[in-house]
């Protein structure tokens, strides 16, 4: 009988296997570590590359995965560690197609099998992500409600208590500006989206960030990633500072991030997630 294996093989990313990118990656890898604090590795197959670390069996079972997968700080500490492999190596100037958080295989031909029969998608992939990044926007209205009207002078005789009339008069104001507040903010969202989006080769909305996972102030009205070549990343990156600068008022904030591996881009079929 055989005996269990004691690590596992944990993927990071795919790229192509060339002396360009066979150079890069030397230099790339000698100063990143992985989710285990693992060295990473290349193992190349069929013209790609997938880089990968040895990590402990036991931590990678199915088991211990879904009960991993519930726990917010581990998933964060590996998100990091998984993001900072990426980022690495994209920084070298590679391709790179992310892979899904906890990739694993059994040992490097689970690897080399998912690179052969996924060969066509990764090269597919490859091929049309090639000198791009990923960039992020994200809009956050700071208040969404219209600041309360400076007081009224202290009246010298006394005056009559208001109306429930009057009270209901203030309150349907308050409304009338709060929801015109956020009309405003939603409007320059999607004029800024638009314009972006005509500088992007490929875009993504996703849903608004929870204000407790963003820990950002203020509610999220933009949460979008963009595609844009690297020769027009100095473009972009103008063109989202000048938009922000140009938006009326100040209670609206624009986040800039990037720029990244091609992750809200790649593809499921690219992108394997289970274990093999």
């Amino acid at each position: 009988m055989n005996a269990a294996p004691q690590t596992y093989l944990y993927a990071y990313a795919v790229t192509r296997d060339s002396a360009t990118v066979t150079h890069a990656l030397e230099g790339a890898l000698e100063t990143v570590t992985g989710v285990a604090g693992e060295p990473v590795r290349a193992v190349p197959h069929l013209g790609l590359v997938a880089l990968a670390g040895a990590v402990p069996a036991a931590d990678y079972t199915e088991a211990e995965l879904s009960a991993h997968l519930e726990d917010l700080h581990w998933l964060e500490k590996v998100a990091r560690s998984h993001q900072r492999v990426i980022d690495s190596v994209t920084a070298a100037g590679p391709c790179v197609l992310p892979l899904r958080l906890a990739t694993v295989f059994h040992d490097e031909a689970g690897v080399r099998t998912m690179l052969a029969n996924r060969k066509a998608l990764l090269c597919s992939a490859l091929d049309r992500l090639e000198g791009r990044t990923e960039w992020g926007v994200k809009v956050y209205a700071l208040a969404d409600e219209a600041p309360p009207p400076a007081a009224a002078p202290r009246p010298t005789t006394p005056r009559a208590a208001p109306s429930g009339r009057d009270y209901l008069r203030r309150r349907v104001a308050e409304r009338h500006a709060h929801e015109e507040g956020a009309r405003r903010v939603d409007e320059a969202a999607r004029g800024l989206h638009a314009t972006l989006a005509a500088l992007a080769e490929e875009t993504r909305l996703y849903p608004p960030q929870d204000p407790g996972l963003s820990r950002h102030p203020g509610r999220n009205v933009l949460n979008a990633a963009y595609l844009v070549r690297r020769d027009g990343a100095p473009h972009f990156a103008s063109a989202v500072t000048g938009l922000a600068e140009r938006i009326p008022g100040d209670g609206i904030h624009v986040e800039l991030t990037g720029p990244w591996a091609p992750y809200s881009f790649v593809g499921a079929g690219a992108s394997p997630g289970e274990a093999t």
